[in-house]
């Protein structure tokens, strides 16, 4: 039977699923170093020791870092079981659906420490759920993002459900970064006292509400009806190999790892940026982040033009170059001649046109190139190299927060705040290194 082309109705259901993945991992890289290590002026009391290990890392740091080696290991191995998947259904959505419970349980129980104070218990709860979750995420976004270079059959068609994706993607990042908010009208409403307790009842809720949207495009879509990827042969040391000869995947990787770092960082840092360096309310954080979010959207229509116009590489490549400037900025927040507030709108206005094209253009790019690398080997393994990114996504995002939970050692709080101004330089560093190393990619013309 002839492969149909995915009707808009889908086309938002699959864009569903990214928006709820983005809940629960905004949840995690905005609220973990708040909630465990907040600032002296937030109202919560920390949950771990701020201990260093080797003189430079602290424990949240080294946290963070050890659950993802859980999937140094199981990306590619979730990854190599999807592209070779025989189940009549498809090789994704029937893995995808398995995933949902147990990140919903795991991204609420990340912000349940067994003790009410500093202790050593915390981190090593924190160890095993936060490994928890990363499992659970792995196992429904490493299907879900190579059902992307699947479900569409032209470079246009690509853009275009990317940018849906990114939509989903963005709300979720709002969603995620109003917390603070949530918690602040259930402490109203509920007379709850203890704001690490409105905190956790926001947490769930989201996190609830994120596994339900992340059920639409699982019985939404009919794989069979939209793909004709067929099972890959290839073993999975071999795959892995794979993706790593293809010289255009290699460029693409290094910044878009570069990326993933930097914008943890700003994520992270994002409510010690507002209340420490600003002497902001914690509840703006999320306003800003709401307000960055929906200015992105204005870019959305030029990007899928410029996109078809100029080519992708320009576009990223100007992205990078913005943010690099926006980490300057952040050095010197609180010290500039504004005042507090238009500084922040300042810095999410210019930071709009970054988020969107980087949000949009990435996965559109590697979906090019997952279906190049099919033409020339006759073999279906998308699932792989988009492990292959997501693993590097998740390391450079737990690489992210490990750089801004050290950084804190040097200064977290008013009056000694120069670890928050630290992130800025690091940010800066890391951009320029993505834009570097995208300048050797090599796009092909662009086409419709």
């Amino acid at each position: 039977m002839p492969i149909k082309q995915l009707p808009l109705k889908k086309e938002i259901a699959y864009a569903a699923g990214m928006m709820g993945w983005s809940i629960m991992t905004n949840i995690i890289i905005v609220m973990l170093p708040y909630f465990y290590l907040p600032p002296n002026n937030s109202g919560l009391s920390p949950l771990v020791p701020q201990l260093l290990v080797f003189g430079a890392f602290n424990i949240l740091s080294l946290i963070a870092a050890s659950g993802r080696l859980f999937d140094a290991i199981y990306d590619p191995f979730i990854a190599s079981l999807s592209d070779s998947s025989q189940n009549p259904k498809g090789r994704r959505i029937p893995i995808m659906k398995y995933a949902i419970i147990p990140a919903v349980i795991c991204c609420s129980l990340v912000f349940y420490p067994l003790v009410k104070g500093e202790s050593l218990t915390n981190a090593w709860w924190l160890t095993i759920v936060l490994a928890g979750f990363f499992i659970s995420v792995t196992t429904y976004i490493i299907p879900y993002n190579a059902l992307l270079a699947e479900l569409t059959h032209s470079p246009a068609q690509k853009v275009r459900l990317s940018t849906y994706q990114q939509v989903g993607f963005v709300f979720g990042m709002i969603l995620g970064a109003l917390c603070n908010n949530y918690a602040d009208l259930i402490q109203h409403f509920f007379h709850i006292t203890d704001r690490a307790e409105a905190l956790q009842y926001t947490i769930w809720g989201l996190s609830i509400f994120s596994g339900l949207v992340m059920i639409l495009p699982v019985i939404s879509i009919d794989e069979k009806e939209f793909s004709a990827a067929k099972p890959t042969h290839i073993a999975l040391l071999p795959a892995i190999k794979n993706t790593f000869r293809n010289a255009n995947f290699k460029y693409y990787l290094i910044s878009d790892f570069s990326y993933y770092i930097a914008l943890s960082i700003i994520s992270s840092g994002l409510l010690f940026f507002v209340t420490v360096l600003l002497g902001l309310p914690d509840s703006d954080g999320g306003k800003f982040m709401g307000i960055m979010v929906i200015l992105s959207l204005a870019f959305y229509p030029f990007i899928n033009y410029g996109s078809r116009r100029f080519g992708k590489k320009p576009l990223v490549l100007v992205a990078f170059a913005v943010l690099s400037l926006i980490f300057v900025t952040i050095f010197f927040l609180g010290k500039l001649p504004f005042s507090s507030t238009l500084q922040m709108y300042i810095l999410v206005i210019c930071a709009s046109f970054p988020l969107a094209s980087l949000g949009i253009l990435p996965n559109a790019i590697l979906a090019d190139i997952a279906q190049q690398d099919t033409l020339e080997t006759g073999e279906n393994h998308e699932g792989m190299f988009f492990a292959v990114k997501y693993l590097f996504v998740k390391l450079g995002q737990t690489l992210g927060i490990a750089i801004f939970a050290m950084l804190t050692v040097y200064g977290k709080d008013p009056g000694h705040d120069y670890g928050l101004r630290l992130n800025g330089v690091v940010g800066f560093v890391l951009c320029v290194l993505a834009l570097l190393f995208f300048c050797r990619f090599k796009e092909n013309k662009p086409a419709n």
